[in-house]
């Protein structure tokens, strides 16, 4: 067909007629390669449809040809901006099954390290929703303010995005001579780099007016929806796994659980604003309570032996050779452990047949079951209002197509 009579068929469409766009999986918007296939009755959405897969990295089954303890720097990359959470959920469960007991400095360490992350991550999320609504100054603010947790990172487990730091039974290193200094200067500049972005985005009356009533989910279809996490509790659920379902000595922080009842755009970012404060709480008080002691349990069966009895003992040496080679032996069974993570319910369902690697691993990625609502959200939005939308879910595709 001549691009003359594409044009007059174009023409001859009635005025009530849709039409359907491609949004992504190219598209700086969709945070990663979401594509996006949008029904549009002139500029409102009639329809969406996510279409994933074109990340697919197929970790769930490659976990399966690992052994336990080599799965952790897998469950690094499933959410490449939260890894200190994916390696806590992991080998929390994996120390379920293996009845393992922590030492106490360890859980310590782990907390303080996941609000750490927790932090950075929603850094990453409001410098690119700032972005994506055209507040392009905060986006080098947030990220500056990251950088600082990226380097105390570094510093402790000698990686930054990708640290694999936990361990089953512990941690992989006590923390470095002055980190916990470090950190509380981090804690105390950090409240100022919030009070920006205050001024920046809260009363910035262009952005209320691209987030304010938009994408609204109710409390109802919310939970029907299987969404959790920041979108959750902006729809007015006050449901956080630190809360209901304490794990490595959450109940014994002293911290709130922000929650808004608007359900819009708005409200997913104070409430990820007020999350950040309460991770500094938490984070202080991990400094503050951190006790003496190992950082690894002592269990044979999942420990290595001190390095100085390697050099000295020959049955050291050669337990080192097998655990090393032939790996856990994790007991028989199945179980699944949740954590509360930067974007929601992050699980981890492993079932065990007694040998060196898990037989079935299944993540409960929580972008996976936020991105459901999306259509949910923005049917009947401006096509313009999509960007904001898929910026408040705060998606990350890599946990999405695992």
């Amino acid at each position: 067909m001549a691009e003359s009579e594409v044009l007059v068929e174009v023409t001859r469409r009635p005025l009530d007629a849709t039409m359907m766009v491609n949004m992504g999986p190219q598209h700086p918007s969709t945070h990663g390669v979401l594509r996006l296939v949008l029904t549009l009755d002139g500029e409102r959405v009639v329809e969406a449809k996510p279409d994933i897969g074109y990340l697919h990295t197929g970790m769930e089954k490659l976990a399966e040809y690992k052994k336990y303890q080599h799965v952790i720097t897998i469950t690094d990359r499933t959410d490449y901006l939260n890894a200190m959470g994916n390696n806590l959920g992991y080998v929390l469960a994996v120390e379920k099954m293996l009845g393992v007991e922590v030492p106490p400095r360890a859980q310590v360490i782990r907390v303080m390290m996941a609000e750490l992350q927790r932090i950075a991550s929603h850094l990453v999320w409001i410098g690119t929703h700032g972005l994506d609504l055209g507040a392009m100054s905060l986006f080098f603010y947030a990220f500056a303010a990251r950088e600082e947790i990226l380097q105390l990172f570094e510093a402790a487990s000698g990686g930054r995005l990708t640290p694999s730091y936990m361990r089953i039974g512990g941690v992989m290193a006590d923390l470095p001579e002055g980190f916990t200094g470090r950190v509380l200067d981090f804690c105390r500049e950090f409240p100022r780099v919030l009070e920006e972005f205050d001024k920046l985005l809260t009363n910035n009356p262009i952005f209320r007016m691209r987030t304010e009533g938009v994408g609204r989910l109710s409390a109802e279809d919310a939970i029907r929806w299987g969404v959790t996490g920041p979108i959750l509790r902006a729809s007015g659920v006050l449901y956080d796994l630190r809360r209901v379902h304490p794990y490595s000595g959450y109940e014994s922080y002293d911290f709130d659980v922000p929650t808004r009842t608007e359900g819009d755009v708005y409200a997913r970012y104070l409430v990820r604003v007020q999350e950040m404060r309460e991770s500094l709480k938490i984070v202080r008080q991990a400094v503050e309570k951190l006790p003496s002691g190992p950082v690894r349990c002592e269990d044979p069966r999942v420990s290595l032996p001190p390095r100085e009895k390697m050099l000295t003992q020959m049955d050291a040496l050669i337990y080192h050779f097998l655990l090393t080679a032939e790996g856990l032996k994790v007991p028989p069974g199945e179980v699944y452990v949740a954590v509360e993570s930067p974007r929601g319910e992050l699980g981890y369902y492993i079932v065990s047949d007694g040998g060196p690697m898990p037989y079935r691993v299944h993540i409960r990625a929580p972008s996976f079951a936020n991105v459901q609502a999306l259509p949910l959200m923005v049917r009947g939005q401006l096509i313009a209002d999509v960007v904001a939308v898929i910026a408040s879910i705060d998606i990350v595709l890599g946990e999405i197509d695992r």
